[in-house]
């Protein structure tokens, strides 16, 4: 066995156990750093091919630094709705001034200067948003995000464009001749059953709409829809305006069922156009039963706050209690996420081992959900780093004395010339 061959192995493991006193400073520092992950060292022998039986040369060692990316740290609740935690599988997909694209699990955003959510590293959230439509995600690609934008949101109202209304009808009703139906519009017309329903015009204004129901013949059904503010007070008929919208329901006699008409369009005063669907009528010998009543739109109302589902819909939450859908958040994932590249402010990118980045919808297939008002923290433990610190320094140590020896055997060999 070599001399230098001896201190070059000493050299080699005290460069491995300062690779590793290196993850360990890096883990302490960063134990309270939100959606950290731990790194640390993988130690390998290098084995130097040997002559012969007789004789030893020494090798080394060779280090490799892993990340447990995939490892969950424990979730920290907090009083900030846009603090967001990941609990599963997936990142978050955010972007830095210039436009480029990240993966992180540091979920601390909060409102900058122009309304954007960004992180403690100035990383700019990504999502997608509502202003086109449902949004839906482009599997292998980041086309179609933005910056999710919440700050600028004005007082606002929306019309009504649908709504959904059901109920039974009493098969058994007294049919009601024409002549006298609400349709007719006259003094005393005659109806089996009445509801009211509120939508909203193109400026938010409340319209309280009278729907009639009234039974024509066996199995079929008269339905007026009237502006309440038209009609006689006191009475309802005759209103001052005719009817917004009629249809007829006719309805199978041997179950009670639906079997034509159930989609009533009609113009709400103030502009706007609602498509009301009544395709969930039954007629059932029983009393009127009112079922489901639901109309979108909402009245003129300023943004109280912001809530954020675990499907990653960021809704926009109005004084008068309604929700708009903002954006839809993805999260992003890939096949080996422990092999993705470590960057500065907690991000990481897509590395030749780590598998093509997929992005899809939380709660959806593979990925996890999310949680507003909560963090992920870091997955250090400080006892297991004080452990490994203490373990590398005597390791250190070690080497160095095998260094030390081989460097005092030279000198004995200088010596022996002396």
């Amino acid at each position: 066995m070599s001399l230098y061959g001896m201190m070059r192995t000493g050299v080699s493991g005290m460069q491995g156990q300062s690779n590793r006193l290196g993850t360990v400073a890096d883990n302490i520092a960063n134990s309270g750093t939100t959606g950290y992950k731990r790194s640390s060292v993988e130690f390998s022998t290098l084995v130097v091919p040997q002559a012969g039986s007789g004789s030893y040369s020494s090798g080394g060692v060779a280090t490799t630094v892993r990340t447990s990316i995939s490892q969950q740290g424990n979730i920290q609740y907090t009083t900030s709705a846009t603090d967001l935690a990941i609990s599963g599988e997936g990142f978050f997909t955010v972007q830095d001034a210039s436009g480029q694209t990240f993966l992180t699990r540091a979920g601390s955003f909060v409102l900058d200067d122009e309304g954007r959510l960004v992180n403690a590293a100035g990383f700019y959230l990504q999502g997608y948003s509502y202003a086109n439509g449902t949004p839906s995600t482009a599997a292998n690609s980041f086309a179609g995000l933005e910056a999710v934008r919440i700050a600028d949101l004005a007082m606002t109202a929306t019309p009504s464009t649908e709504g959904v209304y059901s109920a039974n009808l009493p098969a058994d009703a007294d049919i009601v001749a024409a002549g006298s139906l609400p349709s007719d519009n006259v003094a005393g017309s005659t109806y089996t059953n009445k509801t009211s329903m509120v939508a909203y015009d193109n400026l938010g204004g409340e319209v309280l709409m009278d729907i009639y129901f009234t039974k024509t013949a066996d199995n079929t059904w008269e339905v007026a829809v009237y502006n309440q503010a038209d009609g006689t007070a006191g009475t309802g008929f005759p209103y001052s305006s005719a009817a917004l919208a009629t249809d007829i329901l006719t309805f199978d006699p041997t179950n009670g069922q639906l079997s034509g008409g159930g989609t009533i369009n009609l113009n709400v005063p103030g502009g706007a156009a609602l498509e009301l669907d009544m395709s969930e009528m039954t007629q059932l010998a029983t009393e009127f039963t009112p079922g489901t009543a639901d109309v979108n739109g909402n009245a003129a109302s300023a943004v109280s706050g912001y809530e954020i589902a675990a499907d990653g819909t960021l809704y926009a939450q109005y004084d008068n209690g309604t929700l708009a859908a903002l954006y839809r958040i993805p999260l992003a994932n890939v096949t080996s996420p422990d092999q993705l590249n470590v960057l500065s402010g907690n991000v990481f990118s897509q590395s030749a081992l780590s598998g093509e980045i997929n992005l899809g919808f939380p709660e959806e297939g593979d990925f996890g959900k999310v949680t507003s008002g909560a963090l992920e923290a870091s997955n250090v433990d400080i006892g297991e780093e004080l452990t490994a610190m203490i373990e590398s320094q005597r390791n250190y140590t070690a080497n160095s004395k095998v260094f030390q020896t081989g460097s005092e055997l030279l000198d004995v060999l200088v010596n022996l010339k002396r």
